[in-house]
């Protein structure tokens, strides 16, 4: 098998391929172009969305020429496969917006440089709006809608699940579009392969199949594990709601506990897929005499760096390290500027520092026991935290086990 695809199957991501006997002899020969597109429905990514675009760097790295391909056009649509009911409909400005957005983030995993380091592939950003939004509706019926079967898309398994919970017709044409993605990109770019998650196939696969009705080559498709926890539940969740890559929606430390407190289970398979952390130095963390936080303070880094940069991957190391060890350097744990004045209730307190996401959630963490201000649990829900209890003018809040948060009292100088 051809090299560069043999990282990827050792690595994990490997889950399907058109013809895989035909794309490693076709990679063998010389650099392949290749896409991967997301949509632009949302402000920013998740962590499960990024699966391919690791995948991507890879290939980019074995000197392959990525595409990433953002949806301006389809996201006007939003794709339904795997979705249990039709996406939101955005306006155009939002929709730009959102691209921009996540163009920035997809050049945190692929390098976009004109000038990209040695031995790596050439990779550029495009936008399906450039030629999805001029469309004469007529002429794309005649000359693309013409080639598809209805009974074949009726057989794709995205669009059966949706059929049980209803489909409209303006997401029923997303394959036509995604297909016809694919062919512009053979045409003016010359790339011969699409990769993606599962959920991908039928679109990929229709793709490859309007290319060679209209005259061009066989390309390819490869499509990677949807990731899912130990747990069973879907990889990108968390307490707190989806894990953005935006560090406005997701701190740059929330990102690294999430990291840093997966599953022991997980650990090896996430380093595997989610760092470029070579294979060999990965399997030293599987010796059954090695610590397995080891393993995971090195992923928790590894991505955070990745994502949102060394200085913030180390702040969130340090702060982390003074929160659960007891060091007495603070100044890089999580911090909420507040006024007690003469005093505060502890759920309005959890609630200013962001411990919650709503006070009735607040109230049930403490009736719960799972509120501490410093080490002290809360039983109260009525207690008052005066200016007396507030030490030297700062209390350390903790939420359950992996939650907290540093509060100062900008008013107690006087006290």
């Amino acid at each position: 098998m051809n090299k560069a695809l043999q990282v990827l199957v050792d690595r994990g991501f490997v889950k399907d391929c058109t013809n895989l006997q035909g794309l490693s002899d076709l990679m063998d020969k010389g650099p392949v172009t290749f896409y991967c597109g997301t949509d632009p429905t949302g402000a920013s990514l998740h962590v499960g969305h990024i699966v391919p675009f690791f995948a991507m760097h890879h290939l980019q790295e074995a000197g392959h020429k990525p595409i990433a391909l953002v949806g301006g056009g389809t996201g006007r649509i939003g794709d339904p496969s795997g979705k249990t009911e039709m996406r939101k409909m955005l306006s155009v400005e939002q929709i730009d917006a959102n691209a921009v957005r996540i163009a920035k983030q997809l050049a945190k995993v692929v390098n976009f440089d004109e000038n990209p380091p040695e031995g790596y592939g050439r990779a550029v950003i495009v936008n399906n709006a450039d030629w999805l939004v001029g469309l004469n509706y007529i002429d794309f019926l005649r000359d693309v809608g013409k080639y598809f079967s209805v009974n074949r898309m009726l057989t794709f398994e995205g669009v059966k699940q949706r059929l049980e919970r209803g489909l409209s017709f303006i997401e029923f044409n997303y394959q036509l579009l995604q297909s016809y993605d694919y062919y512009m990109l053979w045409k003016n770019y010359g790339n011969m392969l699409q990769i993606g998650g599962a959920d991908q196939w039928g679109n990929i696969v229709a793709g490859i199949d309007l290319i060679q009705r209209m005259g061009g080559p066989e390309c390819y498709g490869l499509t990677f594990n949807l990731i899912m926890r130990a747990d069973g539940k879907k990889m990108g969740k968390s307490e707190k709601g989806a894990v953005f890559l935006d560090p406005d929606m997701y701190s740059p430390y929330d990102f690294y506990q999430y990291w840093r407190n997966v599953a022991d289970a997980d650990v090896i398979k996430f380093l595997k897929l989610f760092t470029f952390l070579p294979l060999e130095e990965i399997a030293q963390y599987e010796d059954p005499s090695r610590n397995i936080n080891d393993a995971k303070e090195r992923l928790a880094w590894e991505i955070t760096a990745i994502i949102h940069g060394k200085e913030e991957a180390d702040k969130a190391r340090a702060g982390a390290k003074a929160a659960f060890g007891g060091l007495a350097d603070k100044s890089s744990m999580p911090t909420a500027e507040l006024v007690l004045g003469e005093g505060m209730g502890v759920i309005d307190l959890f609630f200013n520092a962001g411990l919650g996401a709503s006070k009735g959630d607040i109230r049930r963490l403490i009736q719960g026991g799972g509120a501490s201000i410093d080490d002290r649990k809360i039983t109260d829900v009525y207690e008052v935290l005066t200016p007396d209890k507030a030490g030297n003018g700062e209390v350390i809040l903790r939420s359950g086990k992996k939650n907290y948060k540093r509060v100062i009292f900008t008013d107690l100088a006087g006290k």
